[in-house]
């Protein structure tokens, strides 16, 4: 790792204050998280955040646990040097370290952000498709999924600053942590989507098979 860059444990409120200044969402995930910081030359510079996700089924189409399986839940960045494919690719090291049990993460693209997932086809993660979509929530003008709505607000009824909105799908992206696991996913895997716009050369034609180019730095709030 360049001296440059570091990567370690930060608090849930240098973790807040990146998500909500540099992440599109602008609010936290609910649940328990992982918090990974980074800095460069010594400045914080964002957040790496794994959790349990929305769903609490997340490995069960893998037949895997509760336990066995996480979700990338937020990448926050303000401007930086090192790719996000080479931070994310850090945070997953100290992730596995941290949870040895841990077989799968999973991700996901909104595509009501004209998100295609860049990030995770930079770095040669498994594409599964894309989500059915489910009704979220517009709290003060910001989008919200509905489990976090309702861990922070409990429900929408008799509050006018939130607003029921159709969800939009999601692509859906894997990173297998062994070996039985990725030939399960692989299984799955589907060509990776383009960009809206993209040259159809600018990706590889099958997920988790050919590595796509280096992605530049403006991907960083994909997630």
């Amino acid at each position: 790792m360049s001296l440059a860059l570091k990567l370690d444990w930060c608090s849930f409120q240098a973790a807040k204050y990146a998500v909500e200044n540099w992440h599109y969402s602008q609010s936290m995930p609910a649940g328990k998280l992982t918090k990974i910081g980074v800095w460069e030359h010594g400045k914080f510079i964002g957040c790496v955040l794994f959790g349990r996700g929305a769903n609490h089924t997340l490995g069960k189409p893998y037949g895997l646990t509760q336990l066995e399986c996480c979700e990338l839940v937020r990448i926050a960045l303000t401007k930086h040097d090192a790719p996000v494919t080479q931070i994310v690719s850090i945070a997953i090291k100290m992730l596995r370290k941290f949870s040895p049990g841990l077989k799968l993460i999973v991700s996901f693209a909104d595509t009501a952000q004209d998100h295609h997932g860049g990030i995770y086809q930079g770095g040669n993660w498994i594409y599964i498709g894309q989500t059915t979509p489910a009704a979220e929530y517009l709290v003060n003008g910001n989008r919200m999924h509905g489990r976090t709505m309702r861990n922070t607000y409990v429900t929408h009824v008799g509050k006018d600053f939130i607003q029921v909105v159709k969800g939009s799908p999601k692509h859906r992206y894997a990173m297998p942590l062994d070996q039985s696991t990725k030939e399960r996913v692989t299984k799955l895997s589907q060509s990776y989507p383009k960009r809206s716009k993209q040259a159809t050369s600018a990706t590889s034609t099958k997920a988790g098979v050919q590595r796509s180019p280096e992605r530049s730095n403006d991907l960083s709030n994909e997630r």
